[in-house]
């Protein structure tokens, strides 16, 4: 079993994701939609792009690409009222993307792929 098969199979819980808004001011530009997930909260002190430490609320490891400043929801789009789809800001406990790591396997086919809140 491949690691991307790995982590699939232990993705068992759902994130909704929103990816990064174009900067018009609005998220109207970022639609929301359910992603596979395995979300571990956890605090620890990472870096980002720019080698700057920062804290992170969590580890998620996701079945997908998710971008750096998307937003991420541990739940469904059914938990969400109408006004956080819309706008992730809006919901409790949606976290922005601070880092994205997509690293791959030692066969170079698989992914795992880390999203740091």
């Amino acid at each position: 079993m491949g690691v991307e098969q790995f982590i699939t199979r232990a993705c068992t819980q759902t994130v909704v994701y929103w990816g990064d808004p174009t900067p018009d001011g609005e998220f109207g530009s970022a639609y929301p939609e359910e992603i596979s997930c395995r979300w571990e909260a956890r605090t620890e002190v990472i870096s980002d792009g720019q080698g700057n430490q920062i804290i992170s609320r969590a580890r998620v490891y996701v079945t997908e690409d998710v971008e750096e400043e998307g937003w991420l929801f541990l739940g469904t789009l059914d938990d969400l009222d109408s006004d956080a789809e819309e706008d992730p800001m809006k919901a409790d406990s949606a976290y922005k993307i601070k880092r994205f790591d997509k690293t791959p396997s030692i066969r170079g086919d698989d992914f795992v792929r880390i999203a740091y809140l």
